[in-house]
């Protein structure tokens, strides 16, 4: 008999593994997987100013290929719990669809994988021809600093080499099959700083207003493209978030002006090359006036899993379950394959999107089933 997806799904939402919390979900991930005959370690990362975090990472099977199903456990609070239709924790099914925080990010995923690594050791012997992995943590919806970055690193000081990875994240726009990511936008935040000299309105020019300066600056770096994009990635893309000057009074000039902006960008720059090109343009439309750059710390690279043999497999196996030809996309925000690819190539796919961090956060049984019939197929090629 088919591993029963639903019970895994309902019995993960009801565990509340807001981050950091770990709220009995990896222990229930744990318990499965140790039955079914996995090594289970559970180590815990921390590092000062930030909440410890447990993390997973259980294996089966010797040798090679090496696959690893990557996730997480955490979820985002459900907000105002008295608006949810079901409570957010209580793993209701109504109708077909199972309600609650995490069903599509990414509990709902992490239960499929499960069915379908417990399918398929069952119809194997009880073993992978080759080995099968499981890594998730409890801090990819916090600040993901004790959490995917730590536990890839953690295996790797083992000995774990991986061939590929899997990450259930919710990639799928409307409907399931619609979306494969094969890879990620960079991320990097920064600050446009202008400096100039306090004064009063009425006497100018005895003042510098930076705010003269850190429009012209900001309309100079917003009228000329990055990029014109590649043939996976759209053009990268800064947008100014806000623009400061703190001054409560009508009649005085500033002494400073900021605006903060990020930019998403694609794998044509790296985040050393962006940085020069974004000073290189402020320098230009400065004009003389002085000014600055805070660039926060980023660990956002942009990066692209190149169509292959393993893109084609999960493609191929989607449209044998669900009849679509699935979107390669690169779109959307940050996921941790950020980290994964420096260790393997990563895919991502797992549920619809759409109710995702919302309230009645929701998933129809017909889903879950689907893909775990995807993961137990892709599983069956990848060993085969």
């Amino acid at each position: 008999m088919p591993a029963d997806v639903v019970a895994i799904a309902r019995d993960l939402l009801r565990c509340p593994s807001v981050t950091p919390a770990e709220g009995g979900a990896l222990a229930l991930v744990a318990d499965i997987l140790s039955r079914a005959g996995f090594t289970v370690e559970r180590p815990v990362f921390s590092e000062p100013g930030h909440a410890a975090v447990q993390n997973l990472h259980a294996r089966i099977g010797h040798g090679g290929p090496h696959l690893v199903f990557a996730g997480h456990t955490d979820v985002v609070p459900p907000g105002d719990e008295a608006q949810w239709t079901h409570p957010p924790f209580a793993g209701d099914v109504a109708d077909g669809v199972l309600y609650g925080r995490g069903a599509v990010d990414m509990k709902g995923a992490v239960a499929c994988a499960l069915a379908a690594a417990l399918d398929h050791l069952a119809a194997n012997g009880g073993r992978p021809k080759g080995t099968l992995s499981f890594l998730l943590t409890g801090d990819e919806e916090g600040v993901a600093v004790n959490g995917s970055v730590k536990l890839l690193k953690w295996a790797a000081e083992r000995g774990e080499k991986f061939d590929h990875c899997i990450l259930g994240e919710p990639t799928n726009p409307e409907t399931l099959g619609d979306m494969i990511k094969i890879g990620r936008r960079g991320s990097q935040n920064g600050t446009l700083v202008v400096t100039g000299t306090q004064g009063h309105v009425a006497y100018p020019h005895l003042a510098d207003n930076p705010v003269r300066s850190v429009v012209r600056m900001v309309a100079a770096l917003l009228a000329e493209p990055l990029d014109a994009g590649t043939d996976h990635f759209d053009p990268s893309n800064l947008e100014f978030t806000s623009i400061d000057v703190g001054n409560k009074t009508v009649n005085v000039i500033p002494a400073e002006a900021r605006a903060r902006f990020n930019i998403r960008f694609n794998d044509l720059h790296t985040q050393g090359s962006l940085r020069a090109l974004i000073e290189a343009r402020a320098a230009a439309a400065a004009q003389g006036a002085r000014f600055r750059i805070d660039w926060e710390p980023s660990n956002a690279e942009a990066f692209l899993t190149a169509p292959g043999p393993f893109v084609t497999l999960v493609g191929d196996v989607i449209t044998s379950v669900t009849g679509r030809q699935a979107e390669l996309s690169t779109s959307g925000g940050t996921s941790d394959a950020r980290f994964i690819k420096n260790y393997c190539p990563v895919v991502e796919f797992g549920l619809v999107n759409a109710s995702m961090h919302g309230i009645d956060e929701r998933v129809p049984v017909a889903d879950l089933i689907a893909l775990t019939a995807i993961y137990r197929e892709i599983f069956v090629r990848y060993f085969g």
